[in-house]
Order: C-alpha cells, then structure tokens, then sequence
C-alpha cells in the first residue's frame, strides 16, 4: 500500500497523477507491440497460403535479417533462448566447461548454460550496465570454451575489445578444445547474447557481425516482434563453412530430421531419416509474418523510440535526484530498446516505493533486471550477489520507463511528470 501521509505542498494541478484514481483505458503499458491493419493482413495472408508452421515466409524473414545486419546466415527458431540453447548444444559445450556471463541479465543467459551441463561464471558489471572487462579477464580459465556479453538495454557491448584479449596470446594458451569445431576455431568464441540489440551498430558495424554468433530474440516486448521468436547469426572465420552449418543446425533445430516441411513438400519428398536426436524449435511462418512487416519499417521503429529516449533524457538530466543513461559516444548507435533511468542516493526500498507510486498513477514502470545472484535457484547454486556489487547497485535505484512505437506525445510528457512528481514525494 502506498503511504501518501507524506507531506506535499505543491500545486495540487502539478500532482494529479498522483492523486486521483485512474481508469485502465488511460493507463499507459510498457511495451504493447505494434500491430495494424499491415502486420494483420499479413498474417491473413499467411493463414490463407495454408503454410502455417516452418515455410517460405521464414525463409524471408531470415534472408531479410541477413541482408539487414550484414550477416553470413541466418536460422530463425522459436525463441532467443531455444537457439541460444541449439548453439551450444551444437558447439559441444557440456559437464566441465565454463561460459562466462554477465551477472546483470536475464535468468535465461544463465538457464541454458546449465541446460548445457556447463558452469555459468557470473562477472559484474560496469556503469552502462554491460560486462566489465577487466573482470572477464580474470575469470577466463582452461575450461572456458564461451564468453557471452549481454547488450542491456540495446547498448552494444565492445566486442572489439573482447575479441583483443581472446586472441591475446596468453588466452589463447590456456584454450582447450573438446572438439573439431572449436579446435577449427581455436580460441575462446564470442556469443552476443542480444536479445535487446537488434538495429544497433558500433563503428557503423551492426550488431549481427560484431561476434562470432549473435542471438537475438523477437519476443513480444522486444522493438522487432515476432510474438514468439529468436534468430542466431554468424560471422566466423572463413574456415567454417557457413551452409553446412546452417543445414545441421536447422536438422538439428527438427528433431534431425533431414528435411524440414518445406523440402518434403515437393513431389517426391515424402521421405526423411532423422541423422541425430535432435530438438523442436523451428520458427514458424505465422510469426515470420509479423517479423517480415517489423523489419520493413524498422529504421522508422528506431528513430520514433529514440525520440522518445531523448526527450526523457532531456526532461530528466536537470533534476539532480536522477542520473540519465550514459551519454551515447559517436561511435555507437543503440537500438533505444530500454530507457534505464537510476535514481540518486536511492536504496533498493525507496526505489521500490517510487515504482508503486509511479503504477498508481497509471504509468506502467518495470526493472531490468534482477541480478541472477538475487535469483533463489542461483542463490542455491552458491552464487552470492556480494560478489556482484555493480550489478546490485544498478539494479537497487533502476527503473526501465515505457517506450513503444505508439507513443504518444502526450504520454510521454504524463510519463515525465509523474515520475519527477514520485520521486520528489519518496526522496524530497
């Protein structure tokens, strides 16, 4: 329950939010998709084409992420955290190794490694909320065979620096390969866990192409909507060959089955052998629809979100209890996924309280994330968020602010007033 005994001597007009009860037909969520009229008469189109499961509207889509990103392929799946899981399965990750990860992520990063059978080394975090370098360095062993930076927020992390201390002579002495493909590789891989980076770019290089295997993810709160679904690419050294592993993933991905719907559709193609044992996490046409029409107007989806990014930014960076994101260097350009606003001098109870006043008033407010120490199936593997002070700092005065393509002006500025009027009521 709020307490609203404190004092608050203000304008009553300049606290209206906060004071009067709100009907849900003017609540504002946090990060409904976009659909219209042109994402719904696709799907149709689908649903009447009569491909409903893996077809060619998926085969598009995945071109579509190539061509856009840069990419050498494409495997469009079921979720981020299926072809996240595909990869490593795929990679031969398993009981004895170690993936190294941010401690400030979803438990999702940490979820398929140990499905993998491998150790999650937890690392803390920086300011911008990305993997700390330094603290990487420390915790590659000979049993790390992954690191897998998150981009928080849409933020991409600096893989070029990562990629620096992987091939680093020192690093790559104590890389031990379990198997051909990471002997072919022979160093530690890169795997962008980035799930909220899709249409950001570094150096004018897209994520997509920034580490060895990118995982995106196309959930439904994420700025490129499938409903449900995930997407790796790939940008591995040419010794690797990219078609042949795009067919044994995409076997992998059903079930091994050496052919997926679309190939056994054609005449004659009836018949199948399933070469390994494998899992079920195909994409579907009905969910590449959605993404197909996403991704023909995405430049327009970015610059909207970053309109709003920006006049949050400009609203807050003058009220000296707040802290706004890290300036954006030139060289980066974000997918302007979240907008991570921290509250000065605020433990994790205050901040909890201005999130309460703050949903009262009919603004939807979320957090990004909880560390995976604070988690109790982490907790009871051991992991101890005293040893992730950045990350628990973070997460402690935190919030993630709504941000969506339809958005209105208006909203943005009821956003803006009933944060400044909750946090000014909770901290003076």
């Amino acid at each position: 329950m709020i307490d609203d005994s404190k004092p608050d001597d203000r304008d009553p007009e300049q606290a209206s939010y906060l004071h009067r009860p709100m009907e849900d037909s003017e609540r504002i969520p946090f990060a409904p998709p976009r659909i219209d009229q042109k994402v719904i008469d696709e799907v149709v189109d689908t649903l009447r084409s009569g491909w409903i499961t893996t077809g060619p509207k998926t085969k598009a889509f995945e071109k579509a992420i190539s061509d856009y990103c840069g990419s050498q392929r494409t495997l469009c799946l079921s979720a981020w955290t299926t072809a996240a899981e595909l990869f490593l399965r795929w990679w031969g990750i398993g009981s004895g190794d170690e993936v190294i990860i941010p401690s400030y992520t979803y438990c999702a990063t940490a979820n398929i490694v140990l499905h993998s059978g491998a150790r999650p080394v937890m690392v803390d975090v920086g300011p911008d909320y990305l993997m700390d370098m330094e603290s990487i360095e420390k915790a590659i062993t000979e049993r790390t065979k992954i690191i897998m930076p998150v981009d928080v927020g849409g933020r991409p992390c600096d893989y070029e620096k990562l990629f620096e201390v992987v091939m680093r002579s020192d690093v790559t002495d104590k890389f031990r390969a379990s198997n051909e493909r990471q002997a072919l590789l022979g160093r530690i891989l890169i795997m962008a866990d980035a799930a909220h980076s899709f249409g950001a770019s570094r150096d004018s290089k897209m994520v997509g192409t920034l580490a060895d295997v990118t995982v995106f993810s196309f959930h439904a709160v994420k700025n490129l909507s499938t409903a449900e679904g995930g997407a790796i690419t790939f940008r591995l050294p040419n010794a690797f060959h990219m078609e042949s592993i795009y067919r044994e993933l995409n076997t992998l991905s059903l079930h091994g089955q050496s052919k997926d719907a679309l190939a056994k559709s054609q005449k004659g193609g009836w018949k199948y052998d399933v070469v390994v044992p494998g899992f079920k996490c195909n994409m579907t046409d009905i969910h590449a629809s959605l993404g197909l029409v996403e991704i023909g107007r995405y430049p327009e989806n970015l610059a909207k979100r970053r309109s709003i990014y920006e006049r949050y930014s400009e609203a807050f960076q003058t009220d000296e209890r707040l802290e706004t994101p890290l300036s954006v260097e030139e060289s980066l350009s974000p997918s302007w996924h979240l907008y991570l606003l921290k509250i000065k001098d605020a433990d994790e109870n205050q901040r909890d309280a201005v999130m309460a006043r703050i949903d009262a008033a009919g603004v939807s407010v979320n957090v990004h994330f909880q560390p995976l120490p604070l988690l109790s199936a982490y907790k009871e593997l051991g992991y101890r968020i005293d040893d992730h002070p950045r990350a628990y700092d973070l997460y402690s005065r935190t919030i993630s602010l709504p941000i969506f393509f339809d958005m209105t002006d208006s909203q943005v500025d009821r956003v803006i007033q009933v944060v400044q009027e909750a946090v000014a009521i909770e901290l003076g």
